[in-house]
C-alpha cells in the first residue's frame, strides 16, 4: 500500500529588506513520503527567498517535469523556476529553456560540491541561471524546526537569512555559485 503525503500548515512571514518585500503567506504543504524534513524546510526557505504574490509550490518531488516552486505571469508564462538539490545537466538545460529565470538551491555538503564541479562548465551559456548553495549545517538545523503546524518568521538582509520558529533561530548564509547575467 502506497504511503500518503503528510500535510503541514505553515504561516510564513517574510521580511526581505533586500527586495523590500513584507508579506505573510499561509501555505499548506504536502510532504511526499520520500521527502525529508530537511528538504521540505529548504523548500520553504527557497519560497521565502523568492516570495511573490504569484509564487506557488508545485507537485515537486512527485513529478519530473515541474520544479519545486514556480512563478507564472498572469498570462501563464513561466517567469521563475526554482529547483532544489542536484539536478542533472539535462534537467538544468531544459529548465533554462522553459523559464525566464531559473534558480537552483543545492545542499548536502560534499555531494553538492562534487555535483557543481561536474556541471559548472556546462552552465556558463545559461544567462538566466542562478545557483545558490546552502551549507549542510544550515539545512540540518533548518530541518530541526519542522513541525506539522508552523509559524515561521524569515528575515532577509544583505543576503543573510534568519529563520525563527517559536524560540529557536537558524542563521543561514546562501553562497552564490553562479549569478544570472545582467
Amino acid at each position: 500500500m502506497a504511503q500518503k503525503a503528510t500535510i503541514y500548515k505553515v504561516e510564513l512571514s517574510v521580511s526581505d529588506m533586500d527586495r523590500h518585500y513584507y508579506e505573510t503567506h499561509k501555505l499548506t504543504i504536502a510532504r511526499h513520503p520520500s521527502e525529508t524534513d530537511e528538504r521540505m524546510m529548504v523548500r520553504l526557505l527557497a519560497f521565502a527567498l523568492n516570495a511573490h504574490e504569484n509564487l506557488e509550490m508545485t507537485k515537486g518531488i512527485s513529478t519530473d517535469d515541474e520544479p519545486d516552486i514556480w512563478q507564472k505571469s498572469l498570462s501563464g508564462e513561466l517567469e521563475l523556476w526554482v529547483a532544489l538539490g542536484l539536478p542533472s545537466e539535462k534537467v538544468v538545460r531544459q529548465s533554462c529553456g522553459k523559464s525566464d529565470d531559473v534558480i537552483i538551491y543545492s545542499y548536502g555538503g560534499r555531494p553538492a560540491e562534487m555535483w557543481w564541479d561536474k556541471i559548472k562548465n556546462s552552465t556558463t551559456r545559461f544567462d538566466n541561471l542562478q545557483v545558490m548553495n546552502l551549507s549542510e549545517d544550515n539545512t540540518r538545523e533548518l530541518g530541526e524546526l519542522a513541525s506539522r503546524t508552523m509559524k515561521l518568521q524569515v528575515n532577509i538582509q544583505d543576503g543573510e537569512v534568519m529563520v525563527s520558529a517559536d524560540d529557536r533561530m537558524v542563521y543561514i548564509t546562501p553562497v552564490k555559485w553562479k549569478e544570472t547575467a545582467v
